[in-house]
């Protein structure tokens, strides 16, 4: 019970303590996204197990540091970011809430698994600042959690386990120890070719770069997603659960005409620390080698209809750590819709 309290204590003090900066918009619609990622999809129950993330994006804002809703101490921290000062620019903020799980592949055992990844878990919220034009997007992130028994992974687990018959992991005891967890990131996106976007039959070709620093994740990344379709809407794309993934823009029914389409993405990693396969930062933990390059392979579609986009997709992972016999498969599962 403490430990939920803690836990329900610490996102409840993230939001109240963003919810001001994102009240005043100078537009009406929000977006909201809801991501469900798990590997029950692929008939497994191992690894990266289950993803889920709830995410607003606000209407479009003036200059930040202009809004009276933020406080007077933001102002010189924002006026020091990049990117965001450009005239013309589209500005949004981006509020998300997420819980991901790990486990070894034998969830079985009660002992300590010593040649498979740690059991982990990690609840989390983050503050986006968006800068978008219409051939780009930038994207400047906070995120902040913890790692660790108060991240209420392991009841997440049992609670969905029970309600479906199966039978509770046991080895949640050797899972790594209680950790805040703090990541800096930063991540464009641009739009390298398009035909037909909103106007029957399109393709577009999207690619992005970035990077995050922090105790839970640090890596550099790049990729790109190919989209052909009918009626493919002017936003960037669809990513999996991962730093600045949120893509989806503010956008009203007479925007958007009923469309669907087909889209291929990639995303490579250059991992310098992964805190759920390195152990703790501060504590003896369970850990494993990590591999140095990680690359994610997602093929899916997406229908869009008035203010809702639902977006289905199977996912492909490299091998994460050394000794890991097989990649990872998931599936994802992301619904938007504007109000």
């Amino acid at each position: 019970m403490t430990r939920r309290l803690a836990s329900g204590a610490l996102l409840a003090a993230f939001a109240a303590g963003v919810a001001p900066v994102v009240a005043q918009t100078s537009g009406k619609h929000w977006t909201f996204t809801g991501f469900f990622e798990n590997d029950l999809f692929a008939d497994t129950d191992r690894r990266y197990t289950n993803g889920i993330k709830l995410a607003w994006v606000s209407p479009d804002l003036s200059e930040y540091r202009d809004s009276p809703r933020l406080p007077a101490w933001s102002h010189a921290l924002i006026d020091r970011l990049p990117f965001i000062h450009q005239p013309g620019l589209q500005r949004n903020i981006a509020v998300s809430i997420g819980q991901s799980m790990y486990t070894p592949s034998d969830i079985t055992r009660t002992d300590l698994v010593r040649d498979d990844r740690p059991y982990a878990g990690w609840l989390y919220g983050s503050l986006a600042f968006h800068n978008r034009k219409a051939e780009w997007l930038d994207i400047i992130e906070v995120q902040a959690g913890l790692v660790g028994p108060l991240s209420l992974a392991e009841q997440a687990q049992d609670l969905v386990h029970s309600a479906r018959g199966i039978d509770k992991a046991r080895g949640w005891d050797h899972q790594l120890e209680n950790e805040p967890g703090l990541n800096l990131i930063w991540e464009r996106k641009w739009r390298l070719a398009a035909y037909g976007l909103e106007r029957g039959l399109g393709a577009d070709l999207l690619a992005h770069a970035g990077a995050s620093l922090g105790n839970v994740s640090t890596y550099a990344n790049a990729g790109g997603e190919v989209r052909l379709g009918w009626n493919i809407p002017l936003d960037f794309g669809t990513a999996l659960i991962r730093q600045s993934g949120i893509t989806d823009a503010p956008v009203t029914g007479a925007e958007r005409r009923p469309g669907v389409h087909v889209f291929a993405s990639v995303d490579a990693r250059a991992v310098g620390r992964d805190i759920f396969l390195d152990g703790n930062t501060f504590a003896d933990s369970h850990h494993v080698d990590r591999e140095p390059l990680v690359a994610d392979l997602a093929l899916g579609v997406s229908l869009v209809y008035g203010n809702f986009k639902l977006s289905l997709s199977n996912a492909w992972r490299t091998r994460e750590f050394r000794g890991q016999d097989d990649t990872q498969r998931f599936g994802s599962i992301a619904l938007s819709f504007s109000y």
